[in-house]
């Protein structure tokens, strides 16, 4: 069996999304990766990222916004899902895994 593609989008790929993907280091089931939307980011979001994700999860609504105008015809075609999860979080927080945990958990297996 395929393992899902995942990829994890906030704004500078340093917290929230690294946090995410690494949650999924050792899994079976999915392959994760993250990325960032702002220039600054570590790892920006790409055209091939967005291609390669079988589902792309968004920690806040804008960040969906963004790959939607940046992107048009290739989110037209992408499952997205936005977290609700604001830039509060260090990465790997406790409470920040916690949340993430909680709120994939109806989205994965």
């Amino acid at each position: 069996m395929d393992r899902k593609q995942l990829l994890f989008v906030c704004s500078r790929n340093q917290w929230r999304s690294p946090t995410a993907a690494a949650l999924f280091t050792d899994s079976d089931l999915y392959t994760a990766k993250s990325a960032g939307t702002s220039d600054r980011a570590r790892i920006k979001i790409t055209p091939g990222l967005i291609n390669w994700a079988d589902r792309i999860f968004v920690m806040e609504k804008r960040h969906a916004a963004i790959l939607q105008q940046k992107y048009p015809d290739l989110m037209a075609e992408k499952s997205i899902v936005t977290l609700h999860i604001s830039d509060d979080y260090q990465y790997m927080d406790p409470e920040l895994i916690e949340i993430l945990e909680s709120r994939l958990a109806e989205y994965l297996i």
